[in-house]
C-alpha cells in the first residue's frame, strides 16, 4: 500500500507538468485571443481573426518532429483546400515552448514546411497562449471554429493516423462540410492522438 502512495505521489506532479495551466474550451464557446499577433513563417504577422474565413475557422496543434504529425502531415495541404473551398480559415500552430532550441525553433518550422511543402499559414503560439487558453493537448489537435468563432469541433483529423487511405472517417472534413452548409456537426468531439503539447509551465 504504502508502495502504491509513493508512486501515486511520484507520478502527480508529471502529469501536472505536462498538463500545465492549460483550460478545456468547452463546446460552443467562443475562441479566445483571437486578435493577438503571431509569426507566420512567411515572415507576416497573423492572428486568428486574420486567418478566419466566411464560415469559420481550423485551428490545427502541430510539431515538426512528432511520429503522429509525421504521419498525418501529408493530409495537411489537402485539408487547407477542403477548407478553402467550404469558406473556413485554416492556421496551423506551433506551441511546443519547451523545444524552441531544438526541433521546434521557428527556424526549425520554416525549414520543415518548405521540406513539406506547407501551403497553409504555419505560426509560432508563442509562450503556448493558445494552447493553454484553448486546452489543445497533443500535435495534431484539432479546433473548428463556426462563423461565430464557437467551438463546434475537437478531436483527431481523422480515424487513421498511419494511413490515408484507411480512413472511414473524416471528422474533419466532415465538420467543416456541414458548418458550411449551415448543419449542426454531427460528430463534434474525438479523442486528439499525438504527442503532448511541450507547453509554457508557469
Amino acid at each position: 500500500m504504502k508502495r502504491i502512495l509513493f508512486l501515486i505521489i511520484m507520478v502527480l506532479p508529471v502529469i501536472a507538468m505536462a498538463t500545465g495551466n492549460s483550460s478545456k474550451l468547452p463546446m460552443g464557446g467562443k475562441a479566445m485571443l483571437t486578435e493577438i499577433k503571431m509569426n507566420d513563417i512567411s515572415g507576416a504577422e497573423i492572428s486568428l481573426a486574420d486567418a478566419k474565413k466566411e464560415n469559420g475557422l481550423l485551428v490545427l496543434f502541430s510539431s515538426n518532429a512528432c511520429p503522429f504529425v509525421l504521419q498525418w502531415e501529408g493530409r495537411y495541404n489537402d485539408l487547407k483546400a477542403w477548407a478553402d473551398k467550404n469558406k473556413v480559415g485554416m492556421v496551423v500552430l506551433n506551441s511546443n515552448h519547451q523545444k524552441r532550441d531544438s526541433d521546434d525553433s521557428f527556424e526549425s518550422m520554416k525549414k520543415h514546411a518548405a521540406e513539406m511543402g506547407y501551403k497553409f499559414n504555419y505560426v509560432l503560439d508563442n509562450e503556448s497562449l493558445i494552447a493553454n487558453a484553448f486546452g489543445g493537448q497533443t500535435t495534431p489537435h484539432a479546433f473548428l471554429f463556426n462563423s461565430k468563432m464557437e467551438l463546434v469541433y475537437k478531436g483527431a483529423i481523422d480515424d487513421s493516423y498511419k494511413s490515408a487511405a484507411d480512413v472511414k472517417e473524416p471528422y474533419v472534413k466532415n465538420a467543416i462540410a456541414e458548418i458550411a452548409a449551415g448543419k449542426p456537426v454531427s460528430v463534434a468531439e474525438t479523442k486528439p492522438v499525438g504527442c503532448s503539447i511541450k507547453r509554457k509551465v508557469e
